[in-house]
């Protein structure tokens, strides 16, 4: 972890504790659902790779949430079609998605019925070894099939300081092999080095012209920057007040328009949760069908403050 980091100031203890009111006893701030755009799944949370502060923890041997079948998805897909919801874009994330035995069912499965779908991927050898279902979807479906590819960093160092000794040449190939085959590509990286932006996307840039990847850097929904997180730092709670003091508007939250579908180890059933960012904590549970989810979120949890209201942050890339 980077020094900076580490040395931060820890969360109080006080903080994020009432649903309702901050620790200094204002309202705390509410998201509601202004319409369901991105439905995300969430395939499981094993992993190929133990990254360092890795938000949810992805490792080869966590699966506290399990693994989703295909059968799964396509319930969720049929409530969309029978509901009417205005869903666009389906997000796939865990863990590794490609680790899940059914993935690539479950994408035909948003692709054939017209989502556009974006993958969320470290591009090692999980994906290896879809080349070839990935080339065919391609071929069928192009520019509605995506893949975000994690480049923690724009130089070998750093990217493995955070995931491991030998992380980046496999995922360097394998994401040469996506941009030769025309794929529709992304990167996402992370700021905890506290780069300045412009700087940052220019040394990526040259990143990917070195190795002939076809991602603007300088395009900010092909390279994202996303801010760091840590629930153990200090950040602020976010109250009513806030949207009008920071000028941010409640309905450019992602939580305002997506939703993740999750499946906790032993349960007989998947839930929903507002996003992608906080699967684990079970005041966040909205219950079983995307109708039920409908409600308002309470920004009661660190990722909220630190990433959404004031970092910026959507994992979407329709927002």
């Amino acid at each position: 972890m980077p020094d900076d980091i580490a040395t931060a100031p820890k969360l109080a203890p006080r903080k994020f504790q009432n649903p309702d009111i901050t620790a200094d006893g204002l309202p705390r701030a509410v998201v509601a659902l202004t319409h369901l755009k991105t439905l995300w799944f969430n395939t499981g949370t094993l992993c190929n790779l133990t990254c360092e502060n890795c938000y949810i923890e992805s490792s080869p041997e966590n699966d506290r949430l399990v693994y989703l079948s295909e059968a799964e998805v396509r319930q969720y897909l049929g409530e969309i079609k029978n509901d009417v919801l205005g869903v666009e874009e389906i997000g796939f994330t865990g863990g590794e998605p490609f680790m899940n035995p059914e993935i690539i069912g479950m994408i035909e499965a948003c692709l054939e019925k017209g989502f556009k779908v974006l993958i969320l991927t470290n591009a090692m050898k999980p994906l290896h070894h879809k080349r070839d279902d990935l080339a065919k979807l391609n071929s069928i479906y192009g520019e509605r099939l995506r893949l975000r590819v994690s480049i923690d960093h724009h130089t070998k160092f750093r990217h493995e300081q955070l995931r491991g000794s030998g992380s980046w040449s496999p995922m360097i190939e394998d994401l040469k092999w996506l941009s030769e085959n025309s794929m529709n590509i992304a990167a996402a990286g992370r700021t905890c080095w506290i780069e300045d932006d412009h700087p940052e996307r220019s040394a990526y840039a040259a990143l990917f012209a070195s190795e002939g990847i076809q991602i603007d850097a300088h395009d900010p929904m092909a390279l994202v920057l996303f801010p760091e997180m840590d629930e153990r730092l200090d950040v602020p709670e976010i109250t009513t007040s806030c949207w009008d003091i920071l000028g941010v508007a409640p309905d450019s939250m992602m939580c305002a328009t997506s939703r993740m579908v999750i499946k906790r180890k032993g349960a007989a059933r998947p839930v929903v949760a507002p996003c992608t960012l906080i699967p684990y904590d079970p005041q966040f549970e909205m219950g079983h069908n995307l109708m039920d989810a409908a409600t308002s979120v309470k920004l009661n949890h660190p990722h909220c403050a630190r990433f959404c209201v004031l970092g910026g942050g959507s994992c979407s890339v329709t927002d």
